[in-house]
């Protein structure tokens, strides 16, 4: 086995910095919703990192990148050859020494299954059952993400069409804002929904989140070149550049329609950047990074609202950040798409191509959104319907936390000021005598 030790260590980090995402979408997600169900949330992405790992280990890395004898089927998914990744040992994904360990490129594709799931989660937070998202996680991952990620990474019909994306707008953010529009539909909106304010209840766990998104979407997408090299720069720089902006025109929009930039409203930008930039960070210019992140910063401010216009209760804002980031990106490669290996006619229309690769790259986030919402939708009536997804009315006012986990967030029996301890029902006896004196 010949491997390429810069590449191989590159990708090592890489791979570390997409699994600190999910940590990091715990906290971002933790955060933003009501403090009785802030451990069930971040609980949700924690139990994807688990569920699938294991199905990945067994068969999704096959499904997903393995080899198909049959042409025809693998338009579709990958062969069974790779069952339990034992295949990979000792191989590597290049045999002239440029490349680095299969089961290195592997546990990468692997971080990337991991947070798709665990996207999905924000859309059904506060009321969903944690048994109920286990297999859903399980289940989804199997006949929606791994033939997904296939279609367009495996050598699939969206391939083999001449679909782009370059780290998973389509794959990832589309495939997963289409679920989790799904699932809103399916369990129902939260008890008091619109009614209630329902509003963040840390957002330094929000920033804390959105910090570590960033700083681990920088092996997300440059990783995603598999390589050392220019265009793995050029996806690092441009995930900056777009982020950046993102947040700044988020915080703008909020600044010009509501009469102040929010804290909430930063983080929010900052993911819809690097939502938007996923699919196209290693194919435009940086000038062009700057106009997707604006577009994507200020589009997603206002399709956050959609919710309140088409009444589905997506509690995070899966939808308005990732499906509509998603595939505003992928949809941009259609008039930016210039770099660097890119064919003439694939190259966007200001580059001189023609309105075929824009129609191809509006029909991937169509096809696989479309296939993603169907799925999980049957997938979430079918649970629904046996074991039950959604939590019962009172567990759900009393906060998940408690009624499924027996634990809280937070230790409300005592405060701490100034080394002083006191009783929330007043002050013990030690404090009082120390505020008589």
């Amino acid at each position: 086995m010949k491997i390429d030790s810069g590449t191989t260590a590159w990708m090592l980090a890489a791979t570390a910095l997409v699994l600190l995402m999910t940590p990091g979408l715990a906290f971002f997600y933790g955060g933003m919703t009501r403090a009785k169900s802030v451990l069930n949330m971040m609980m949700m992405s924690f139990v994807s990192i688990i569920t699938v790992t294991i199905a990945w280990v067994i068969y999704g890395h096959s499904l997903a990148f393995g080899a198909n004898g049959n042409d025809f089927l693998n338009k579709f998914v990958g062969g069974l050859g790779d069952l339990g990744l034992q295949s990979l040992v000792d191989t590597a994904t290049k045999e002239d020494g440029t490349g680095m360990p299969s089961l290195v490129f592997s546990a990468f594709q692997l971080t990337f299954a991991i947070i798709t799931v665990a996207l999905i989660s924000g859309a059904i937070a506060d009321r969903a059952k944690f048994g109920a998202w286990v297999v859903f996680s399980v289940v989804w991952a199997t006949i929606v993400y791994f033939p997904v990620a296939h279609w367009v990474w495996g050598g699939g019909w969206l391939t083999q069409l001449g679909i782009e994306d370059f780290a998973g707008g389509t794959v990832v953010h589309v495939n997963a804002g289409a679920a989790g529009l799904a699932l809103a539909v399916v369990l129902g909106k939260r008890s008091g929904w619109r009614k209630d304010p329902m509003r963040p209840h840390n957002l330094t766990l929000v920033l804390l989140g959105v910090g570590l998104l960033w700083f681990g979407w920088f092996g997300f997408n440059a990783g995603s070149e598999l390589a050392v090299d220019g265009t793995a720069g050029l996806a690092f720089m441009n995930t900056q550049v777009a982020t950046a902006v993102a947040a700044g025109a988020w915080i703008l929009v909020e600044k010009l329609r509501d009469g102040h930039s929010t804290t909430l409203g930063v983080a929010s930008g900052a993911v819809a950047g690097l939502v938007a930039i996923t699919p196209a960070c290693g194919f435009v210019d940086p000038w062009a990074a700057m106009v997707i992140g604006a577009i994507a910063g200020a589009v997603c401010a206002y399709a956050v609202g959609l919710k309140y216009k088409l009444g589905y209760d997506d509690s995070l804002d899966v939808v308005g950040v990732h499906l509509v980031g998603g595939a505003l990106g992928a949809i941009s490669l259609g008039f930016f798409a210039a770099y660097p290996f890119l064919e003439p006619q694939a190259k966007g229309l200001f580059y001189g191509g023609g309105v075929t690769q824009l129609g191809r790259q509006i029909l991937g986030p169509v096809v696989v959104g479309l296939y993603s919402f169907v799925l999980a939708w049957i997938i979430g009536k079918i649970i629904d319907k046996t074991m039950g997804f959604r939590v019962t009315e009172e567990d759900e006012v009393t906060g998940i936390d408690i009624t499924t986990h027996a634990e809280t967030g937070y230790d409300l029996g005592s405060v701490h000021a100034s080394g002083v301890a006191a009783s929330v029902n007043g002050p013990v006896p030690s404090v009082a005598k120390k505020v008589d004196a």
